[in-house]
């Protein structure tokens, strides 16, 4: 929670700089208000909108909750408050509930299409400079589980790092002398021979990176006669279209940066009674 205060803090003071110039000449009184949805999808960004209404001093309450289906025309959230808060603040609270609801519906719909295959769903790293909790977030409100929030918990080699080592399993060992006991180490491999090797070396997880599905039953069958405590995640290029397919090699995780990166922010509206 303290890092959403300090997150809905920074928001605001970003819109209004020196200090919104309608807060001094606002009519008196208290006003009333209503949070509309204008598109169609799933919800998020409450938990947020909820701080950013304690924060400012007026009273919201929400007829929805973070994960509900909503449709065009939903009323979203009641709130009440002195005009000059409730306007100071509307482009921040809808801009939350926007962007993580778009968030939010993407997932969504990358989990329906893959539910009930046991397969789990994973978000990236790829996400906006600063905004990374806050995206994950509505990730998971979405369906998604999240994969590494950051550097620090999970040592994964990617191409890059492996062209800077010589030997995989010499640096494995050293690895997990460095690393937390319990942490993993993932791999990114874009060939069966990769595979074999990172497998040997001793890798927790296995990333088959941009692989056909064709390959991926291949590494599957590899995995489940030799390693079979090792986990397999399928990534690369997998969209709406694909994911079925994927989800049906044998992979125990799928995951995808679209769900975060090519999410479209829904509709909102604010209107006063």
């Amino acid at each position: 929670m303290i890092n959403i205060k300090k997150f809905v803090k920074n928001a605001i003071i970003e819109d209004n700089g020196r200090g919104d110039l309608f807060f001094d000449v606002a009519p008196k009184g208290r006003f009333t208000a209503r949070a509309i949805c204008k598109s169609d999808g799933i919800l998020a960004g409450v938990q947020y909108a909820k701080v950013l209404a304690r924060t400012e001093k007026f009273d919201c309450k929400f007829l929805k909750n973070d994960g509900d289906i909503i449709k065009e025309g939903d009323i979203i959230a009641e709130l009440e408050g002195k005009a000059s808060v409730l306007l100071s603040s509307e482009r921040t609270f809808l801009n939350m509930l926007q962007h993580a609801s778009g968030i939010a519906t993407m997932a969504n719909k990358y989990a329906k299409l893959i539910e009930g295959s046991g397969v789990v769903l994973l978000d990236t790293r790829k996400t906006r400079p600063q905004l990374r909790d806050f995206e994950k977030y509505a990730s998971r409100v979405g369906g998604a589980i999240n994969h590494r929030l950051g550097l620090d918990d999970c040592l994964m080699l990617k191409d890059t790092h492996l062209r800077t080592i010589d030997n995989l399993e010499e640096f494995i060992k050293k690895a997990r002398k460095r690393i937390s006991w319990v942490t993993k180490i993932e791999i990114e491999c874009e060939t069966f021979e990769q595979v074999k090797e990172a497998m040997h070396a001793g890798g927790d997880i296995i990333m088959c990176d941009n692989m056909t599905t064709d390959q991926i039953k291949e590494v599957v069958t590899f995995r489940d006669t030799n390693y079979p405590h090792i986990l397999l995640e399928a990534s690369g290029n997998i969209n709406l279209q694909t994911i079925k397919d994927y989800a049906s090699t044998g992979v125990d995780a799928i995951s995808s940066g679209s769900i975060i990166h090519q999410a479209t922010w829904l509709d909102f509206s604010m209107k006063f009674d």
